[in-house]
């Protein structure tokens, strides 16, 4: 009688752990949480696609940033009365003073220059960053907080892509579009403070020219600007579509179907 009683109760208790093993597999499943939207392929390609246009701008962002090709600065070529003249030019980090031949000048051109023509040069990078030593350029003192500011904030543009360049492996990687928004912000504000940086850069260059009046100057802006301005404006393009991409693809369509309604 008492081994029957035992038993019962053993097979009782296989009955009731079986039970709440179940109730609590369900309560498990039901409290699961939804997984996020995985990309298609063609969302892939088109993400692709706008990352390495927005790489362009990086790769020229860069470029323009580590040559001394930002402003040149041009003395009249019949200032010396020999038969060379001095032009300069630099960037954020290097000046280069050049020596040119008077006979290979354009004889159309007034001042000395371009910086391209073969002559002597002698190169020197800026001491304000580490002993804050104002610079001067045929007699001119050069605005280094304008100056560092200029470089502050292309360094900071440059720090924002790396970031959304991050962003955008990252989504590529885990197949999610979470990814894109963080990367559009990146990619944006690098590019306005490109173009900030350009803007601040050309103010300093303005205040080198009227710390004197001695000597007369002429100035333009070389082709790192070009570079810099250039990958400004495809960052921010490339912003603007990762932008595009990371809306749901219910609500581009329903504005594509609003847009061809309007036209129509």
């Amino acid at each position: 009688m008492w081994s029957n009683f035992f038993l019962q109760q053993e097979d009782d208790g296989r009955v009731g752990t079986a039970a709440l093993g179940g109730l609590g597999g369900k309560s498990g499943r039901s409290g699961e949480r939804p997984k996020p939207p995985r990309m298609s392929d063609s969302q892939e390609g088109k993400i692709k696609l706008a990352f390495f246009v927005a790489l362009i701008g990086v790769t020229l962002t860069v470029l323009g940033m580590g040559t001394e090709f930002w402003v040149e600065l041009s003395q009249p070529k019949h200032s010396r009365n020999n038969q060379t003249c001095e032009m300069a030019h630099y960037g954020l980090w290097k000046l280069c003073v050049r020596t040119l031949w008077v006979s290979d000048i354009d004889p159309e051109r007034e001042s000395c220059g371009p910086a391209e023509l073969p002559g002597e040069s002698n190169c020197t990078y800026f001491k304000f960053y580490t002993s804050g030593e104002n610079a001067v350029i045929f007699k001119k003192t050069t605005e280094n907080r304008l100056h560092i500011a200029g470089a502050m904030l292309a360094l900071f543009s440059l720090f924002l892509m790396i970031m959304g360049s991050v962003c955008i492996t990252m989504s590529l990687s885990k197949s999610v579009p979470f990814f894109l928004k963080p990367a559009t912000i990146c990619f944006i504000f690098s590019g306005v403070l490109v173009f900030l940086s350009i803007i601040v850069f050309h103010q300093s260059v303005l205040a080198l020219l009227a710390s004197d009046h001695s000597i007369p100057l002429h100035h333009q802006l070389s082709w790192s600007v070009a570079c810099l301005g250039s990958a400004g404006a495809i960052l921010i393009f490339g912003g603007l579509i990762f932008l595009l991409l990371s809306l749901p693809y219910n609500a581009l369509e329903k504005c594509f179907r609003q847009q061809s309604s309007s036209d129509a």
